[in-house]
């Protein structure tokens, strides 16, 4: 039996579109634009309440107390583990109770969750946490 090679020419390039056309929607969870605001830079400071380190996004949950003295719990999004501890930090450096500085971007939501580009531990040392690549590299402006 003979193959034609028009006919398998013709199924493996409508494969590959299949393929790709499928790779497409797992690639966009992955943008920063889909979720975050990058008009919206964030400077937050509050206390660890909970560190989940896990694929393919690591989070952070911490209490921040607002002006008016009302204390809420944010998340912010961390890239992978492994990327982060490419870049030296841990689980074990995200000890519950202990104070931290973020620098990101809010989500377009509103609510009480952001993209973290830098976090600064209790004992001063900052730590690149972002990774996803459309996103700012760094806050122009405090807000939040």
């Amino acid at each position: 039996m003979s193959i034609n090679t028009k006919h398998l020419r013709a199924g493996v390039t409508g494969l590959a579109f299949v393929l790709l056309g499928a790779a497409a929607p797992a690639d966009a969870h992955h943008a920063f634009a889909a979720e975050f605001d990058a008009a919206q830079p964030i400077e937050l400071k509050g206390t660890i309440t909970k560190a989940k380190w896990v694929n393919p996004h690591s989070w952070l949950f911490f209490d921040v107390k607002g002006s008016d003295g009302k204390v809420t719990n944010w998340g912010v999004e961390f890239g992978a583990p492994n990327a982060l501890a490419n870049k030296g930090l841990s689980k074990a450096d995200l000890k519950l109770g202990d104070e931290v500085s973020i620098k990101g971007y809010r989500s377009k939501n509103g609510e009480a969750f952001g993209y973290s580009v830098y976090i600064t531990l209790a004992d001063g040392r900052t730590f690149q946490t972002g990774g996803a690549q459309d996103a700012p590299s760094a806050p122009a402006r405090a807000g939040g």
